[in-house]
């Protein structure tokens, strides 16, 4: 790559990172391009893609960017890295990425940047066991929705025994009606 090429690269990922709501470094090694291009398929039906780019060029779009510093360190940065960017979801790619990393038993997290915030091996691992967005918000719509639910259905109880009540007193006035006759 020529250091035109270089430069405009960087600025690119540069304006990718200042627009991400999710950033994931992962340790690829191991990872071979047919799977690679299998992960990268699933990462493109949340919303994400992942870049393999060399550390060094990371580290100069993510000081542009003004990324964690922590995200940048050389713990984070070294050997083999491939970056994952979400630009709407960032729960999402590391559900895919935590589901791989299973089935295949080579994808490794190093750190990342989620919603704005830097994320740690072991944060990124407890974040890809959350429930998807819509569950999450289905959940929340259940609960709120359960007490209201369990009121008309109590309210509604009782209307219900307050017009049996009424059906029969009205049925044993016209009993009694016809056996005075």
């Amino acid at each position: 790559m020529k250091k035109v090429e270089k430069n405009l690269f960087v600025e690119n990922l540069t304006q990718e990172l200042k627009s991400a709501a999710g950033v994931v470094l992962v340790d690829y090694t191991g990872l071979s391009v047919k799977l690679q291009q299998e992960l990268k398929k699933r990462l493109a039906q949340v919303g994400a893609k992942m870049l393999v780019v060399k550390n060094t060029l990371f580290k100069l779009a993510g000081k542009s960017a003004e990324v964690p510093e922590e995200t940048l360190n050389d713990t984070a940065l070294s050997g083999p890295t491939a970056i994952v960017i979400s630009e709407k979801d960032s729960i999402a790619p590391l559900q895919v990425l935590a589901k791989y990393a299973k089935e295949h038993e080579i994808l490794n997290f190093k750190v990342g940047i989620v919603d704005g915030m830097f994320q740690d091996k072991d944060s990124l691992l407890k974040l890809s066991q959350l429930p998807s967005k819509e569950v999450l918000l289905a959940q929340s719509v259940g609960a709120i929705g359960a007490p209201l639910y369990g009121i008309v259905t109590t309210l509604q109880g009782n209307l219900q025994k307050l017009l049996f009540l009424l059906q029969n007193s009205g049925k044993s006035e016209h009993s009694e009606n016809s056996v005075g006759q």
